[in-house]
């Protein structure tokens, strides 16, 4: 059992470490061709998707997974799970659509670059059929990090060769729509050979899904008001070019992040079954001191980490890249104590009203910034930190509070 556990986080790391990469990969590149304000255009647009993405999937990479899990071998039932889960999310595609319409016509840089955003709209909707929860649940995340590889492998050797200047911005999100369409005819080519009849069963088992989801999509959608929303306020009150600014730092920190992810990712189906808080101290001890480290090496080399991602005219920025360590450091333990911990008690209401109360304060806090003209951009970062340290301690007195549970099903 552990060593399937390692194997999978194995596979979650080398996905994630490819998805910080193939980025970084282009990064360089596309701050250089770019102009700052166009870099702008295209951080924001992916902000806003950030949140028709999290409508779509609607919390399915966590009720889903789990719904999998408990099919055991049956995969009449693992295909029925997965055929409602797709047509959930053909259903939700609609109604992010309807959001994202009222958006552009609100939002003044979305509806300037109206036919970018739909274009980038087209490549969210076709991950619906990606079915990555499909193969988290049954722990074979080869499949995933192999498609994800070759699908990425394309669309970065693409930017490389087509994206010369600000007057190819179109050309961005059409590869984001090749690397999906190639991503699906793999993923289909897996589970054809798996042998797993997908299909649908009925509108009323969809709805259900949905239902159950909604738990989930609730503390997912109240996270993004830790990033997106900060994009998207950024882009109200400040310039084109403060949100490439931001943009640049935030992919900095999103890729630091998304080392931890594997983790969270890796141990959730053993939580699941085992309810081990001992496996979590673990964890902890051997990757915290990691981040440390990393997050040492951020302060001393801020300025050149941002020459060399970003080039000269974003070491303006080095300051905030500094202020974002405190979130850095907490984030990690936050994560873990959230759906690994006290999902595996099942304690979904839990999780959700820590992670609905820290939105709330970081709504306030954004607020607040703005009436009283100081929102800047080390003020968010400042903000966003401590929100995640108020996140990470209530997590940490539920899991005290229900420690008995964890001992009795360990």
């Amino acid at each position: 059992m552990a060593k399937n556990v390692a194997k999978n986080t194995a596979m979650l790391y080398i996905m994630n470490i490819a998805k910080l990469i193939f980025p970084l990969a282009t990064l360089p590149y596309l701050t250089r061709v770019l102009a700052v304000d166009t870099y702008g255009v295209i951080s924001y647009v992916k902000a806003v998707m950030t949140y028709m993405q999290l409508i779509i999937d609607f919390g399915f990479i966590l009720s889903a997974t789990k719904d999998i899990v408990k099919c055991g071998d049956d995969k009449q039932k693992i295909g029925i799970i997965t055929g409602n889960a797709i047509m959930g999310k053909l259903i939700l595609s609609l109604a992010a659509f309807v959001v994202l319409i009222v958006m552009t016509c609100c939002i003044k840089i979305l509806r300037k670059h109206a036919l970018f955003t739909f274009l980038y709209f087209i490549s969210i909707v076709l991950t619906a059929f990606l079915v990555d929860f499909l193969f988290r649940g049954l722990e074979k995340m080869h499949i995933i990090t192999i498609r994800f590889l070759i699908t990425r492998s394309i669309t970065t050797a693409l930017t490389f060769v087509l994206i010369k200047d600000d007057s190819d911005i179109m050309l961005i999100p059409i590869l984001e729509i090749i690397g999906n369409l190639a991503a699906i005819i793999w993923v289909w080519i897996s589970i054809f050979k798996m042998k797993i009849p997908v299909k649908v069963s009925a509108l009323a088992d969809v709805l259900s899904m949905l239902k159950e989801s909604f738990v989930y999509f609730i503390s997912n959608m109240a996270t993004t008001a830790f990033g997106a929303l900060n994009t998207l306020l950024v882009g109200i009150f400040l310039s084109e070019a403060d949100v490439g600014k931001w943009g640049l730092v935030m992919q900095l920190v999103n890729a630091v992040q998304a080392l931890y992810s594997p983790v969270i990712n890796g141990i959730y189906p053993h939580m699941i079954r085992e309810k081990d808080i001992r496996y979590t101290f673990r964890i902890m001890k051997i990757f915290m001191p990691l981040i440390f480290i990393g997050c040492g090496i951020i302060y001393f080399g801020a300025d050149t980490i941002l020459l060399l991602i970003g080039g000269k005219k974003y070491i303006v920025v080095a300051n905030l890249l500094r202020w974002f360590i405190p979130l850095l450091i907490v984030s990690f333990p936050a994560m873990i104590y959230g759906w690994p911990a006290l999902g595996a008690l099942e304690k979904t209401k839990e999780v959700t009203i820590t992670t609905i109360a820290t939105a709330v304060l970081q709504v306030v806090g954004l607020l607040l910034l703005a009436v009283f003209n100081q929102f800047t951009l080390i003020n968010l970062a400042l903000l966003r930190g401590g929100t995640e340290l108020f996140m990470l301690v209530t997590r940490s007195l539920y899991c005290w509070k229900f420690r008995s549970e964890f001992k009795a099903k360990s």
